[in-house]
């Protein structure tokens, strides 16, 4: 990597990396001064060979992207101090006028150096293989809703009813669909829809298998899976999106980390105004936990108890905020 500039061995130096796939632009701060240090490759190489140049009086910012993780663990053995920042808030490199790879790293650094940037938590090694896990799960899940409406869409543009099974694609429903009269093409395109199902079908059991292994090692999915309507698959989300629980204080600051909080204006002499739930953070947990709210609303009607008038954001706010206290998922959490 090229250096630009001399610095101070044993001092404090803060650096800016603006990260992109082939390589990444650095900038350092050093006694109030900041000069571009020139950029290295994104490789497994090039990043071992910037890590060398690092001490334990260094410390390292980046924004959030897809190989961040990757370079902070290497970059993490050698610095003292390596900190991944929330693109979303850091307003200075969002909004600023002026944006290039140099004019990024440098506010990166400066921002570093006067502690003012916005950190995200960085998952442990098994919560981050959890997370890719889970989100493996959602993306094949999203696929064979795709495969399925393919297949409902060629039924309805050839006038064909509706299947008289309770699952078009169950063993009833798909002896109905080989009877149906369809076009040549049509007809291709269906069974070759059925065989993509198929195969997603299995990847989903082989996954659905891996993650119920986790489940059973760990004690916090056990604890949530005892409050209702929430399953393994809801557990684990949740599990996966926050990793260590300990680190809410409050539980209204985990509502917040998951973005069911309402949004809350307020100005002057005014009365503060509340809007709808700010969506914030993981959107996955948030919209497993939507799905657990509504299953645990419907068991609730079917015991008597009124739901009416209940949103899910509520309830699902009542499920982290206000867990009965002779729960079990409240122990350690």
């Amino acid at each position: 990597m090229e250096t630009q500039a001399e610095f101070v061995v044993g001092e404090r130096r803060c650096m800016g990396l603006d990260v992109h796939r082939e390589f990444a632009q650095v900038a350092v701060w050093q006694g109030g001064l900041v000069w571009q240090a020139g950029r290295f490759a994104t490789t497994p190489d090039g990043v071992r060979a910037f890590a060398q140049e690092l001490g334990p009086a260094d410390e390292v910012a980046l924004e959030a992207t897809g190989n961040t993780w990757a370079i902070a663990t290497v970059l993490a053995s050698r610095a003292g101090r390596v900190v991944v920042s929330n693109p979303a808030k850091t307003r200075a490199i969002a909004e600023a006028k002026v944006k290039t790879d140099k004019v990024d790293a440098e506010i990166l650094a400066q921002l570093l150096a006067a502690d003012y940037l916005p950190a995200v938590w960085r998952p442990d090694p098994d919560t981050a293989a959890l997370r890719r896990q889970v989100l493996r799960r959602a993306h094949l899940v999203r696929q064979r809703t795709r495969l399925k409406n393919q297949v409902h869409a060629i039924l309805h543009r050839n006038l064909i009813p509706r299947c008289p099974a309770a699952d078009l694609f169950g063993h009833k429903g798909r002896r109905w669909l080989a009877e149906q009269d369809l076009p040549p093409d049509e007809r291709a395109a269906a069974t070759a829809l059925l065989r993509q199902l198929d195969f997603h079908g299995q990847e989903l059991r082989e996954i659905d298998t891996d993650l119920g292994k986790v489940a059973l090692g760990r004690p916090e999915v056990l604890r949530l899976m005892s409050v209702p309507g929430i399953d393994a698959t809801v557990a684990l989300s949740i599990v996966a999106a926050v990793g260590d629980f300990t680190r809410f204080r409050t539980p209204e600051k985990l509502v917040a980390y998951l973005g069911l909080n309402p949004r809350v204006r307020q100005s002057g002499g005014q009365p503060a105004s509340h809007g709808r739930i700010t969506k914030a953070g993981p959107a996955h947990a948030r919209g497993m936990l939507v799905e657990a709210a509504w299953s645990a609303s419907k068991a609730a009607s079917r015991c008597g108890r009124s739901t009416s008038g209940c949103r899910p954001a509520a309830v699902c706010r009542s499920l982290l905020s206000r867990p009965r206290a002779s729960s079990p998922c409240c122990a350690g959490i």
